[in-house]
Order: C-alpha cells, then sequence, then structure tokens
C-alpha cells in the first residue's frame, strides 16, 4: 500500500467527520460503556495467505492432493454494521485485495518452470457477531468470493490466467481502542471452482486459500453508548491452563543439489493443542508472560504417479516453549505477540518401494494474538502462528525446508 493512498484515505476521513482530530484520537470514557457498532465503516489492512491446489494431469497419470504457496496481501474494505439491542450486531462488507500468494517450482533447462498464483481478488462478506464485552465483537462471517489467479511458465504451452468465483467462511475479533478507532483480526477460508487448462494434456487445477487478516478500522458512528455492562474485576497477573483448537497448513520447499527447487508441498489439517502459561502485568497497560504447550495435529498429502504413490503426514505430538508481550487496549482486551521455540514430528512414505520414516523437526514460531476477559477467571482467545523448521536433509539429493500456518481460537481458565 503506498504512501499516497494511504494518506488520501485519511484525508478523506477527516474531511467527511464533523469532528476535530483530537476527538478521532480520543480514549473512550468509561471501561464499561458498551460500543456503538452501528453505521459506516472504513477499514486497511492486510495479512498472510496460503494457497492450495490439488493438481490432475491426466496426460501424465498424475495426481496431487497438496500443491502450496504462501505469500502476503494488503487489502481496502468498506462495511456497514447494525447493532442489536441484546449486543447482536449484523453486517456486511466489501473487500479488494491485492497481493503476491504464490506456489513456484524451478528445474534449471526444463521448459516447466513456473508457478501458479493468487494475485487480485474480492470478497463480499456477511456477518453475524456478538459483543462479548462492553468494546469486543467475536463473528463468524461468510460470503462470495472472485479470485484472479495466473499459471506461468518458461514454456509458452504453459501460460495462462483465469477468473475464479467460489465462495469464503471465517471467524474474527474487532476490538474497539478510540471512539471511532477499531482493530479487527480474523481467518478466512476460500474454496474456488478451479480451471482446466486444456492446452496442457487436460491439466486440472483446483485451488483453496487459507488467509489470515488484521485491519485498522474507522467507524463514522463509532464511540460510547447509553448502554453500560457491569465491570469485571480480572488481574491478566497469574498461572493459567488453556486449551485451543486450530486449522493449520504446512508449506514444505524441496531442494535438490541439481538446482531444482519445488515450492511447495502442502498439508492441511487440525490441531488440538493444551497449555499452562504464566503472565505478569507491567504498568497499567503491558503484560509479559511464558506458555508451555503440547499439542496434536492431523495434517496430510499425497502425491501420485506412474503407479507410486507418496505421502506426506504430521498425525504426532508436538510442543511448544513460547514468550510473549502484550499491551491491553482496556481492561479487558489484550493484543500480544509470541514468540519462541516449537518441536515436531513428522512422516512420510512411498508406496513402491515401500519406504516410510519418521523425524523429529526443530524449529521457531513467532506470531499475534487478541485475548479477551470472559469471566472473572476465563479469557477466550485468537492467534496466528507462524513457524519455520531446520532443513531436512533426505540423503544427499534432496533437501526440505518446513513451514506452518495455524489460527488456533481457544479458552483460558486462571487458577489464581
Amino acid at each position: 500500500m503506498n504512501r499516497t493512498l494511504t494518506a488520501t484515505l485519511f484525508a478523506a476521513l477527516a474531511a467527511t467527520a464533523p469532528a476535530t482530530a483530537s476527538d478521532y484520537f480520543q480514549p473512550l470514557t468509561s471501561q464499561d460503556t458498551v460500543y456503538n457498532w452501528n453505521g459506516v465503516w472504513l477499514g486497511i489492512g492486510g495479512g498472510s495467505g496460503m494457497i492450495i491446489e490439488e493438481i490432475n494431469a491426466p496426460v501424465f497419470g498424475t495426481t496431487i492432493s497438496g500443491v502450496g504457496g504462501r505469500g502476503y496481501f494488503g487489502k481496502l474494505t468498506v462495511g456497514y454494521d447494525h447493532m442489536f439491542s441484546n449486543g447482536a450486531v449484523l453486517g456486511a462488507s466489501v473487500s479488494g485485495r491485492y497481493g503476491d500468494v504464490e506456489m513456484s517450482w524451478s528445474v534449471p533447462g526444463s521448459p516447466f518452470n513456473g508457478s501458479v498464483s493468487a494475485d487480485y481478488g474480492i470478497d463480499v462478506i456477511g456477518r453475524l457477531g456478538y459483543s462479548i464485552t462492553p468494546r469486543t465483537l467475536f463473528y463468524v462471517l461468510g460470503g462470495y468470493s472472485w479470485q484472479h489467479f495466473e499459471l506461468s511458465s518458461t514454456s509458452h504451452v504453459v501460460q495462462d490466467g483465469w477468473d475464479d468465483n467460489g465462495y469464503v467462511v471465517g471467524f474474527g475479533t474487532e476490538t474497539a481502542f478510540r471512539n471511532n478507532w477499531t482493530w479487527a483480526s480474523e481467518y478466512r477460508y476460500s474454496s474456488y471452482t478451479g480451471a482446466n487448462i486444456g492446452g496442457f494434456g487436460g491439466l486440472g487445477i483446483d485451488p483453496v486459500t487459507h488467509t489470515f487478516h488484521s485491519s485498522l478500522n474507522y467507524r463514522f458512528g463509532g464511540g460510547p453508548t447509553a448502554e453500560t455492562r457491569a465491570p469485571i474485576p480480572y488481574a491478566w497477573s497469574g498461572l493459567k491452563i488453556g486449551a485451543a483448537v486450530s486449522l493449520g497448513v504446512a508449506i514444505s520447499k524441496f531442494s535438490t543439489a541439481g538446482g531444482s527447487t519445488y515450492d511447495g508441498l502442502a498439508t492441511e489439517g487440525f490441531l488440538g493443542e493444551v497449555n499452562v502459561g504464566y503472565d505478569r502485568e507491567f504498568g497499567e497497560r503491558w503484560l509479559a508472560g511464558v506458555v508451555l504447550a503440547a499439542e496434536y495435529i492431523d495434517a496430510s498429502t499425497s502425491a501420485t504417479g506412474a503407479g507410486v504413490t507418496a505421502t506426506a503426514e504430521a498425525d504426532d505430538f508436538g510442543f511448544d516453549a513460547l514468550l510473549r508481550v502484550g499491551r491491553k487496549f482496556n481492561d479487558r482486551s489484550l493484543g500480544y505477540l509470541i514468540g519462541g521455540y516449537s518441536w515436531q514430528r513428522v512422516a512420510a512414505s512411498l508406496s513402491f518401494p515401500a519406504i516410510s520414516d519418521s523425524i523429529s523437526v526443530n524449529g521457531f514460531s513467532f506470531g499475534s494474538g487478541l485475548e479477551h476477559v470472559l469471566s472473572e477467571r476465563v479469557t477466550g482467545y485468537i492467534e496466528y502462528r507462524y513457524t519455520m523448521y531446520e532443513d531436512i536433509s533426505l540423503g544427499a539429493a534432496t533437501t526440505i525446508e518446513p513451514a506452518s500456518h495455524t489460527v488456533r481460537a481457544g479458552a483460558k481458565l486462571k487458577l489464581y
């Protein structure tokens, strides 16, 4: 997003809202006053995305269930919400996205070097939410997604671009930290109808995307309402236990001694986590803590060609030892960064010759999250993590560089 576009957006906000600049940044007056979600809003943001395609190449008798890529995108959004007296919020929005979420491969001297990318698209979203705290909205979303995909290579035969239609579903949270300003984080899963590339032996591509979004929103009607809720006396310092569920995607890059690369082989699936942690507050706004977590993962992918099937699985245990630093938006909402050590066991097999192996890998995770007070002892959170693992050597010829993206939704119980 260039500076001129950003400056134009904020200039338009200042010109249309009947208030002074100091009003825009005025803190909300009461931690117990319910926020007004009614009205039109504009958002600017972006995030990270993963694209996974199922590839069918009849001319080669090949099927690959998980061809994946990764990248980043920016977006602009306009939306409208209506808040009901019971705290429910119903809204709609339109987002325009532009980025470079791409799967690529490279074979020196081969005409099949190239990439498949999801570059720009539009989402038309409806959402239904509930004010889980006076300033925080949790919501589910769904709607229509349009995406442009581009297939390119060094071969003139394998060049194509297509527009694809699909659906999008997801969930997220949005927190108010100033009268007109909110911060939203959400996960979206999009599935598209796919395309047949007739010029290359009937090659079929069926894409889906997993994306994590963050955005800064300006609400023209934002601010406190006349409604209040009883305060919840919650102290963030203390020992906590928690559990979470997650959707995850792993993307592995393959490199050979001859200089060929393939980025990448993708697995997608589910994750369950239990954790224990300790947090301590510093001053009025800051918090630091540690988190130890154990997780079970169920994710796999496969590729079939010439009568041989290769599979990769992450269907075993993993462990994390993480540090986190956060800042409170208000008494009930915390935004934080998290990072540290991760360990995971993965498995791979080949149908002929019959080979299977399990490998333990070390890695480093980092990400961000939003946590909200639900009662005197319970909080709920949504968190995104990106994990980079150490390279895996399969003999002297091939190196695998694995990485994973996960979005977790969970709750914590404070013990003391």
